[in-house]
């Protein structure tokens, strides 16, 4: 992504995480906000003395940061200049927005035909639902995933209380700017690409889709296990750790019975039809195995076996796990005042040209100067007048 200018001018996750993967592969990305304040992300999470979180710390990695008002029409003015330069521009606000600002695709695309343009929003540039607010818990509710996310016959919950579709969006977003960019290379044209959140959540759902409009099937929440394979689920152990184990077929399910030294039930529920009819049997004689014996005996028994399993880990668990260790998954990163701060590594993982991490969040307005004067030749005079006004 050398060479690859971005204008991130998006808020919170789904647009700045966009951009953040494009910085991970070297694309200059100025992460541009608005002067008092700035990104809400830097007030998400936890606080650090430096003033922002770490949230912000990792979520806007090697960015620079510059301010501008773009309600203002001389901040519009410079934001166009600016677009003009880049190969990028990120946003998510509400549909409209930017076109009340003057900002928006035609505008910009008027003073740079080759630009690339990801517009992120809740529910996408058009549609009847185009004006609502929308944020990740939201985007769950409406893809359809919070339905399935529960204990059966209990209140739907957001799998994990993440921003998983934010993040998701982020990701899809990367991917549209980079078939964008290649589509641009080949034709020299230009496009800009709509994400809605909720569409990017109802993307990863499985067959639930297709089997609703084959057989009219509703799929609904299914707790720790799914109705299509047993055992497919969490298992408590004896010293109060948990396992996921997912028998996905017969030969699985023989070589958990091995494990479990129980060839009994290999014989009796040898077929899958056989374990969904009577999956509380199954799942009650797999919980009985694993409560009489720690995680470390459980999981050394499955993997001798070659039974799917892993250990249910928190953050603790993770921080100590050697595989994450090999695989350096886990990137600290120093800060002057901070000291070393602890970050999930990039992904994916290229042979030839890998990712890196240079710098953690920046400082509200810390490249003002770089980006203003270098790049669009304003004097300190232009600047400080600027900055008087509240425009950057």
């Amino acid at each position: 992504m050398q060479g690859v200018r971005v204008l991130d001018a998006a808020t919170f996750i789904a647009g700045p995480y966009a951009g953040a993967i494009l910085a991970e592969f070297g694309a200059e990305v100025i992460k541009v906000e608005q002067p008092s304040g700035g990104d809400p992300m830097r007030r998400f999470g936890t606080a650090t003395p430096r003033g922002d979180t770490l949230a912000w710390l990792s979520e806007a990695r090697n960015k620079r940061s510059v301010t501008l008002d773009l309600k203002a029409p001389d901040g519009a003015a410079l934001f166009r200049r600016l677009a003009a330069q880049a190969d990028v521009v990120i946003e998510n606000f509400r549909p409209g927005t930017l076109e009340n600002w003057g900002l928006g695709w035609e505008a910009l695309r008027a003073v740079n035909p080759r630009l690339v343009m990801l517009r992120v929003s809740g529910y996408g540039q058009t549609g009847p639902y185009r004006d609502r607010p929308g944020f990740a818990r939201i985007a769950h509710a409406v893809g359809g995933l919070s339905f399935l996310a529960g204990m059966p016959g209990e209140t739907p919950v957001t799998p994990g209380s993440t921003s998983l579709g934010d993040y998701m969006s982020g990701l899809y977003g990367a991917i549209g700017i980079l078939l964008a960019l290649r589509h641009r290379d080949a034709t020299g044209e230009g496009q800009f690409i709509d994400i809605g959140l909720y569409e990017s959540v109802f993307r990863v759902l499985d067959e639930l889709a297709p089997r609703y409009a084959f057989a009219g099937t509703v799929r609904e929440r299914e707790g720790a296990g799914t109705l299509n394979a047993c055992p497919h689920g969490h298992f408590a152990c004896a010293d109060g750790a948990w396992v996921a184990i997912a028998c996905t077929n017969d030969k699985m399910f023989a070589r958990l019975c091995r494990a479990m030294e129980r060839p009994d039930l290999g014989d009796r529920f040898a077929a899958v039809a056989d374990r969904l009819r009577d999956r509380m049997i199954v799942d009650g004689e797999v919980t009985a195995w694993t409560r009489a014996h720690p995680r470390a005996e459980v999981m050394a028994r499955c993997l001798t076996h070659e039974v799917p399993a892993g250990p249910i880990n928190s953050i603790a668990d993770i921080f100590e796990d050697p595989h994450f260790a090999a695989r350096d998954n886990i990137l600290r990163i120093g800060d002057a005042l901070l000291g070393e701060i602890a970050i999930p590594n990039v992904v994916p993982r290229l042979s030839a040209t890998p990712g890196h991490v240079d710098t953690l969040g920046p400082e509200l307005g810390e490249g003002n100067a770089d980006v203003y004067g270098g790049l669009l030749g304003l004097s300190s005079a232009e600047l400080a007048d600027l900055k008087a006004r509240g425009v950057v």
